[in-house]
């Protein structure tokens, strides 16, 4: 792995054999697909985080078909209060799955969560392979920005996590909601976004581009950087969803859930009832 990863590692100097690897991989794998949580994996991966994303890597192979491709990034970890919590000073990514995507006349399936929480994004669309990392040339390959909606489910019980199990959890991800308002970077700058998100009418968090990483155009780069050192840069067409402009709030079955991002208009997503 690369040494963006490495400077949240604590000095860990365990080496975690292939098996571990692939049983860690397996056990996240079988509590995504019955929505029944496992322990954490931290101690099982000796708190290193750089095998954290091999685990990552392989729960995603195990994920991957030519129904469910690969679609883009996200960032997590982008407020410096959850950085604090978990005893980091970086985010870290996950990978999103084509069948991670709802429309917004779509409901998200609740039956297939185990604690969902929901945040408010920016997500870019990318125009163009990202083949230099300068800032200059990473704006210049986005397409246009939209409004999001992402829905976090941690597979480690209670939401018991460190870095080290989310990361191995591909991020805690789950579902995505992209907004049909759009701008380009040329017009639009999401530092200075404004955003309200409510559930079932009544406001539950707030917040501004400022509150990711500073702006989210910091995550993008950090990820797209990131993503090339991995050999796996951003693609045209690949989404990034950029990290959480407010706290975000859990999601219960039957909610439907609006955020309002300043510039970009609204993106909504719809929990389904959860069966009896």
């Amino acid at each position: 792995m690369t040494n963006q990863t490495s400077g949240a590692n604590e000095g860990a100097a365990v080496s975690v054999s292939s098996p571990n690897l692939r049983t860690v991989a397996n056990t996240l794998l079988g509590a995504l697909n019955t929505a029944r949580p496992c322990e954490p994996v931290r101690d099982v991966l000796g708190g290193d985080l750089d095998a954290a994303y091999e685990v990552q890597e392989l729960l995603i192979q195990s994920r991957v078909s030519t129904r469910n491709r690969r679609v883009g990034r996200k960032v997590g970890l982008t407020a410096p209060a959850v950085q604090r919590q978990l005893g980091v000073d970086q985010p870290d990514f996950g990978v999103l799955l084509s069948e991670m995507q709802r429309g917004e006349d779509e409901e998200i399936p609740y039956s297939q969560l185990i604690a969902p929480r929901i945040e408010a994004e920016i997500a870019f669309v990318m125009g163009r392979d990202v083949e230099d990392t300068e800032r200059g040339a990473v704006l210049s390959a986005v397409d246009f920005v939209v409004p999001s909606l992402e829905i976090v489910d941690s597979r480690i019980a209670n939401w018991d996590i460190g870095i080290v199990d989310t990361v191995a959890d591909n991020a805690s991800s789950a579902y995505f909601v992209l907004g049909s308002g759009k701008a380009t970077l040329n017009d639009y700058v999401p530092a200075a976004a404004e955003m309200v998100m409510t559930i079932n009418g009544q406001q539950v968090s707030q917040g501004t581009g400022a509150d990711c990483l500073g702006d989210p155009i910091n995550a993008l780069l950090w990820v797209a950087e990131t993503a090339a050192a991995l050999g796996r840069p951003l693609r045209a067409g690949e989404v990034v969803l950029s990290g959480a402009l407010g706290p975000m709030a859990p999601l219960k079955a039957g909610d439907v859930v609006e955020a309002r991002i300043s510039g970009l208009g609204t993106v909504t997503a719809t929990a389904s009832k959860e069966l009896s």
